[in-house]
């Protein structure tokens, strides 16, 4: 098992799909050791899209089946990054 792996996924239409992006982030959630979300946000202003980057830990095909999972949802474009 490993945890050097990174995904950044950007969410588009964040209203919209984030029911979605968090069942899969539920199904997958004893492989994600760090989860941390970007969007813009202040008072007068809330965005509709953000990024989320994740440490997943694993082994490669549980990895690879997450970022699958992430990569079929709709609005969702996620990237690995592998150090190991």
């Amino acid at each position: 098992m490993s945890c050097y792996y990174i995904i950044g996924l950007r969410l588009d239409n964040r209203t919209h799909n984030a029911a979605k992006l968090q069942e899969v982030l539920t199904g997958h959630g004893c492989n994600i050791k760090v989860r941390l979300g970007l969007h813009e946000a202040s008072e007068e202003f809330c965005a509709n899209d953000g990024l989320i980057m994740l440490q997943p830990c694993g082994e490669k095909e549980q990895i690879e089946s997450l970022l699958a999972a992430l990569n079929g949802l709709e609005g969702v474009k996620a990237k690995l990054i592998d150090l190991n």
